[in-house]
């Protein structure tokens, strides 16, 4: 099954525009007395009173002409902030950069910067949004405002979790926690936090986090934050195959999901609709479902949403024995994929230009500063003779100093060939030597924690006959699509190697038995549900999977080892494609 945390970040990252459906509202005709105090107002409700804002910005623009410069500003930057939340991104911008170039208002432009940097990840201009980030982080210090640096904050957490940081994502909502919000509500960075943590895969077990997320949302009565939360809830049902609580969760947020009509969360929902359907082998209603989701979505639409409704599409048709449907819903499904694998690599490769070009400034900089420091030494020779010994005793010192800079990267250098040498040539992740020290190590950290671990093993099934029928470059193709299946579906902090020919490993830290088996048998699926395609031909693979835990073997790595092989072998005899694991 394919997770949801992208989904997570998308729904928050809208939040940032509007939380409320856009209702028209009528220019009054009174007059307002305080227009400063009045501003300050609308901004204050724009998200929890949406109709009211409008019918305010109505009443200001009715008497537009009378306002003072600053409150003029105030004024354009709401307009910019609303035309945002309609999905007018390219009007919005030009708005914003107005405010930020031209009010001369380091408040006003540093909430306009906040606006801006959303625009730019919603209108997917990523290098352009990181590029600003750094900007941003550079002027949080300078900036008091409460509500504008509560902004900043969060759009920075939103950003970074886009580009798979979590680190950087939840200390930037911990910030905005600590910081507090200018009305004292948690519900925000407290929903930052959780798509943070559910992004690296991080969530406690238990559930408090995304139930505490749910309470403080309601009770802030921010409704749309407080679905998402519950929608992560459903989200963690299907990952671990729950469909009736699924399906029963879904009932009982329904309701506020379409009172709100807030598009991703009627779309999501559909979906996840689908899915649980799918998990009872209800395929009308789960076919059902993912129609309703396609044609709620725009027709050019390319989403993990749309995605994930014609991945269900496809393998209902094939389980009910539609070929024909069944391979024109994958077509569909296989372009969504790329397009949302476009999506994600774009983001992450316009964060570490973004990085790159930060350590390219910084040393052009010290460069120039060199540069600097020896025009000012050259005048000195020529001014002062008498510094002469003092100018040859910096010349050595900046040459040292030169010396050490060139036998540090040298050192750097070689620390990153050896890392190189820790992983497989072919599919990028750790070789058989690298994967098995690792292993050892945690297992033996995690055994002095009396922490559990399960140690799973992949075999491709007749993986032989791939390379003895279509060649080893198909071979290698294969190899390379399983890899990036298997990391699609684990977290940053698991160890994954490959072992072999076509044999992984993977140790789950923290993990029980239980749990491995599920993990294990959603890698199974995802690898069955994914064909690989090549030069118009669809090849379609599968794996046996073995599993051994710590609570039935210890944490002794050759015995684990010999476990997961046997419970690997097991599932072979018992016909390939399924998952064995050792005996509690």
């Amino acid at each position: 099954m394919h997770r949801w945390p992208t989904l997570v970040r998308s729904w928050l990252f809208r939040t940032t525009v509007g939380l409320c459906v856009l209702v028209p509202g009528a220019r009054a005709a009174s007059s307002v007395e305080d227009p400063a105090s009045f501003l300050v107002q609308a901004e204050s409700v724009r998200t929890k009173d949406h109709p009211r804002f409008v019918r305010m910005m109505a009443e200001m623009h009715g008497q537009a002409s009378s306002l003072t410069p600053a409150e003029r500003w105030h004024l354009r930057y709401l307009d910019a902030w609303e035309t945002m939340f309609q999905g007018d991104y390219p009007a919005s911008e030009k708005l914003l950069r107005e405010v930020i170039d031209r009010s001369g208002d380091a408040t006003l432009a540093a909430k306009a910067s906040a606006l801006l940097l959303s625009n730019l990840g919603l209108s997917q201009r990523y290098q352009e949004a990181y590029a600003l980030a750094n900007r941003l982080t550079s002027l949080l210090p300078s900036v008091n405002d409460p509500l504008a640096r509560s902004m900043l904050l969060g759009n920075l957490s939103q950003m970074f979790n886009l580009a798979g940081q979590t680190d950087l994502a939840v200390k930037y909502a911990d910030m905005m926690m600590e910081g507090g919000t200018p009305s004292g509500e948690t519900c925000y960075p407290l929903s930052l936090r959780v798509a943070a943590l559910y992004e690296g895969h991080r969530l406690r077990p238990d559930g408090n986090d995304v139930a505490q997320a749910v309470s403080t949302c309601v009770q802030a009565r921010q409704p749309v934050l407080a679905n998402t939360m519950r929608l992560v809830q459903i989200d963690r049902f299907l990952d671990e195959r729950q469909p009736h609580e699924a399906l029963e969760a879904l009932e009982r947020v329904w309701p506020s999901i379409q009172a709100n009509k807030y598009y991703p969360h009627m779309l999501s929902s559909q979906v996840q609709q689908a899915k649980a359907y799918e998990m009872l082998g209800r395929n009308d209603q789960a076919l059902k479902a993912a129609r309703a989701a396609i044609a709620m979505a725009a027709p050019s639409e390319t989403s993990e949403y749309t995605r994930d409704a014609y991945g269900v599409l496809y393998r209902t048709e094939k389980a009910l024995g539609n070929a024909a449907k069944a391979l024109e819903y994958y077509e569909r499904y296989s372009v969504q994929d790329r397009g949302n694998l476009n999506d994600v690599t774009a983001r992450t490769l316009a964060f570490e230009l973004s990085r790159q070009h930060v350590v390219v400034q910084k040393l052009e900089t010290e460069r120039l500063s060199r540069q600097n420091s020896i025009l000012r030494l050259q005048k000195a020779l020529e001014t002062k003779a008498v510094e002469t010994s003092r100018l040859y005793i910096s010349l050595l010192s900046m040459f040292l100093l030169s010396v050490v800079f060139w036998l540090f990267r040298l050192k750097r250098s070689q620390v990153r060939f050896m890392r190189l040498s820790w992983h497989d040539g072919l599919t990028g992740i750790f070789n058989r030597q690298h994967f098995m020290s690792e292993a050892d190590r945690v297992l033996k950290t995690l055994e002095k924690r009396r922490v559990d671990a399960c140690l799973v093993f992949i075999d491709l099934d007749h993986f032989k006959q791939v390379n003895d029928t279509y060649g080893h470059a198909m071979g290698d193709l294969v190899l390379r699509h399983t890899v990036a299946i298997c990391q699609r579906q684990l977290g940053s902090g698991t160890l994954f190697g490959r072992l072999g020919g076509e044999e992984f490993g993977i140790l789950l830290q923290d993990c029980r038995r239980e749990r491995a088996i599920v993990v294990a048998d959603r890698i199974r699926m995802a690898i069955e549900s994914a064909p690989v395609e090549e030069d118009g031909r669809v090849l379609s693979i599968s794996a046996s999977v073995g599993v051994a835990s710590t609570d039935g073997t210890g944490h002794a790595l050759l015995r684990l080892c010999r476990e997961a092989d046997l419970a690997l072998y097991r599932a072979k005899r018992a016909g390939r494609n399924r998952v064995m694991a050792d005996i509690a």
